[in-house]
């Protein structure tokens, strides 16, 4: 009796196994009909071009952001060569990438909502005829609009996850503010029950009003000097790239990273004070010391800590700067990366054939 129903099971999970495999298989099935993935695709164009460039160049990028929040944070002038071994010597080859896993995973989601958001403001202002595409300036006011409503509203979900990330980077400096040694650097989760249990849960929003201003005025400065430029270089209304002037006899291919590397360089070098300002600021909040407001930390950093003593204004000016080369570099990195994928894959999407009309009988 118990062989019997045994075989009737095993003959009855077979059927319900060949069956699911033969629906995966099937022609219709979504995951592999060409035609509902191609459709899939384009209904989500945006959200997939940002997924896919966010992951190459945020890799490519990360050692160089490592570099930058080290630089900001240290009180004595190094160079990035010196750093950068320093940092290997330590740490080895995932010093440079400690704490990456943070921005890779949460990276997908707030680029995707960030151009979804910065689309569809763009769309509402050209559907409702409030903005001309011929004209650069009025291209360009409508990306930063656009990006300025993205970067506040991604900053509620980002501040947190950028917090642990600099608590990763910093992992040393902080140890060493609290005269504590480290043997083996703690892991992320770890890092961020440390970070709820000395502000509670709201401690992952430590710094946020400069991270919602830096990230409101950064995204707007980004996207309206990458649409101006974009319409400099050739970009049709229709959102196809046309003939580049003479000025600049580029391949139209290399448009997106010029574009791209020029808004990522010149907006964040804007933008750069505010971000030493709150690095520096979230710095002394995770190791326990002393609040220091934004005013008070960067009359500090020009300054000096002797009020009666000051430092001369440019040599303060050039501490803030302190690690603006490499993120430069990173920016060129990060950002011509970011939108030479992104047009590629925009491309290829929009070369897929649609799916054909189905023929009356």
């Amino acid at each position: 009796m118990d062989g019997t129903r045994c075989a009737s099971l095993h003959e009855r999970n077979h059927r319900e196994f060949t069956s699911a495999f033969a629906f995966i298989n099937s022609p219709t099935s979504p995951l592999f009909d060409p035609a509902s993935r191609h459709e899939f695709l384009r209904n989500n164009k945006a959200v997939v071009c940002a997924i896919t460039a966010s992951y190459i160049s945020t890799f490519a990028g990360y050692p160089l952001d490592s570099l930058k929040s080290r630089l900001q944070t240290t009180k004595t002038p190094i160079s990035i060569p010196k750093l950068a071994y320093l940092v290997y010597r330590d740490e080895g080859v995932i010093g440079f990438y400690r704490g990456l896993w943070i921005p890779l995973i949460t990276i997908s989601f707030v680029r995707a909502a960030s151009f979804t958001i910065y689309n569809r403001t763009k769309e509402y202002f050209i559907d409702h005829k409030l903005t001309r595409q011929d004209k650069m300036l009025q291209v360009g006011l409508v990306g930063g609009a656009g990006g300025a409503m993205a970067g506040s509203l991604i900053s509620f979900g980002s501040a947190p996850f950028e917090l642990v990330k600099v608590r990763r980077q910093l992992e040393y400096t902080i140890a060493e503010k609290k005269g504590v040694h480290i043997v083996k650097p703690p892991s992320t989760a770890t890092a961020v029950r440390e970070i709820i249990k000395s502000g509670g849960p709201f401690g992952l929003y430590t710094g946020f009003r400069l991270h919602f201003v830096r990230d409101t005025l950064g995204t707007a400065l980004y996207f309206f000097e990458y649409d101006s430029m974009r319409h400099l270089l050739g970009r049709l209304p229709s959102g196809e790239q046309g003939p580049t002037p003479s000025w600049l006899p580029i391949h139209a291919s290399l448009v997106p990273f010029v574009c791209g590397s020029f808004a990522g360089v010149t907006s964040w070098a804007l933008i750069y004070p505010l971000d030493v300002v709150k690095t520096k600021v979230q710095q002394r909040a995770l190791a326990g010391e002393r609040y220091r407001g934004p005013l008070e930390t960067l009359q500090r950093l020009i300054r000096g800590p002797d009020p009666e003593n000051p430092k001369p204004f440019l040599a303060g000016v050039a501490r803030i700067y302190r690690g603006l080369g490499v993120s430069a570099l990173r920016s060129v990195t990060t950002h011509g990366l970011l939108w030479t994928f992104f047009d590629l894959v925009a491309n290829y999407i929009d070369r897929l054939p649609h799916r054909r009309a189905a023929r009356d009988d």
